[in-house]
């Protein structure tokens, strides 16, 4: 099939490239003319393990090419996937500025039948808003339909090619058919393959999102709660994932989730549901933890030194807002890093990927290293904030004679505390 991909962001370039891998013909576009640049020159603007690799090979084989021409890339396609990004505007809502520029430039743009795919996470109704858009501008016959992502980032090749399910919200059988046949090399092993209405598809991603970012505010409330009284998160956790009902995956405690998808989701659903008068209490209160549970390391580390954080180092392990990305958007280690220089601590970080982005943050107000261990020297403390696995086999010998004051906060519960204690280490997890 000739694929055309509109937004070569994390979501549309993963996409584009497994595509064209299995066979399709792909065409990327995008309105940034040095992303596009770069691309064409083999450098990829993100990082995900496997992603470089896989792009080299097809472009090689001429099955995916990126350009900067809407309309060559509306034309040349029986199939465009609209994958620009939604950021979230100030109150939490939907930014589809992205999605209808893109729509209207289809409608001009196009030459046939074609069939117009939802791909970026939006609101329930966006694709009907699209429908209208394109259908202003031509007279020409299409379809649409919501194809929602679920892609992992640090997995998201995995994901794409080995998926857990597949969601297509479309009008007719006929488009159906289309996109299921174009996921068949993704779904041999039997991963299912739900065909539904539009909205509901669209509704899919948010309520997978939302259930997910409640597990983690709802297990980072009980390991708070087991700091005061004494219980052990640990147990808890594997107690409660024992239960077949509720399971072991997302809880997992730490300093709160980022990145780009929950804490938007979440809050986008939050706004979406108060335009109808609806006030979603639940995701309201998860949304709340999430940003207090930011707050908990810096408090931690303030009673550990009686406030007294003015001259002393830390050194900051992990960046980005999970490990294998470089991805810092919403990171915890951010609001971290913020309240430690309030307070007039000097923080040294390192992290394998997300270093040249923290910098567009924190620029000199920070110092910056490219050996895990370097950070450490003359520190009052080894702060853990992403579970890199280059962090979790650390060699506590070598950062015990690195570190000024020997203490650890872990930010994710990957160490052994009693091991820990043994070597002479003061140790603050979360919950335990």
């Amino acid at each position: 099939m000739k694929i055309a991909i509109i937004g070569t962001g994390y979501v549309g370039l993963v996409t584009g490239t497994c595509f064209a891998d299995s066979g399709n013909e792909v065409l990327c576009m995008d309105i940034d003319g040095k992303k596009i640049n770069a691309l064409n020159r083999g450098i990829v603007p993100i990082y995900e393990p496997g992603l470089k690799e896989l792009i080299d090979k097809n472009i090689r084989e001429k099955r995916l090419r990126f350009t900067t021409d809407m309309k060559f890339a509306a034309r040349s396609s029986n199939i465009i996937f609209i994958a620009v990004g939604t950021p979230p505007k100030d109150d939490g809502a939907t930014d589809l500025g992205g999605i209808m520029a893109v729509a209207r430039d289809i409608g001009r743009y196009m030459n046939e039948y074609k069939i117009i795919v939802t791909k970026s996470t939006v609101p329930v109704g966006t694709s009907e808003l699209i429908q209208k858009i394109i259908s202003k501008q031509t007279i020409l016959q299409f379809d649409m339909a919501s194809n929602p992502e679920f892609l992992k980032e640090g997995a998201a090749i995995d994901d794409f090619m080995k998926p857990d399910r597949i969601v297509i919200g479309v009008n007719n059988k006929e488009t159906g058919d289309v996109l299921k046949s174009l996921y068949e090399p993704f779904t041999r092993t039997g991963n299912p393959i739900l065909i539904t209405d539009i909205k509901s598809s669209e509704m899919i991603k948010y309520a997978a999102n939302a259930m997910l970012a409640t597990k983690i505010s709802f297990i980072n409330e009980f390991a708070n709660r087991c700091m005061f009284t004494g219980a052990n998160i640990d147990d808890v956790r594997k107690g409660i994932g024992m239960d077949n009902r509720i399971g072991h995956l997302f809880l997992f405690p730490g300093v709160g989730y980022g990145g780009s998808c929950f804490p938007k989701d979440v809050k986008s659903a939050i706004n979406f549901a108060r335009k109808y008068g609806y006030n979603m209490d639940i995701l309201s209160a998860v949304d709340r933890v999430n940003t207090r549970q930011k707050t908990l390391m810096p408090l931690i580390i303030k009673r550990q030194f009686r406030g007294k954080l003015k001259g002393r180092r830390f050194a900051v392990w992990g960046l980005a807002f999970k490990p294998k990305t470089d991805d810092i958007r919403e990171a915890p280690s951010i609001v971290i890093i913020n309240a430690l220089l309030k307070a007039g601590a000097v923080v040294v970080v390192h992290d394998p990927e997300a270093i040249n982005n923290i910098k567009t943050i924190f620029g000199r107000k920070i110092q910056y290293t490219h050996n895990m261990y370097d950070a450490l020297k003359n520190a009052s403390g080894l702060v853990l904030v992403t579970e890199w696995n280059e962090y979790r086999k650390a060699d506590f010998e070598r950062v015990y004679s690195l570190l000024k004051e020997k203490i650890i906060f872990d930010g994710r519960n990957i160490y052994n505390k009693q091991q820990l204690l043994d070597m002479g280490f003061e140790y603050y997890g979360i919950g335990r």
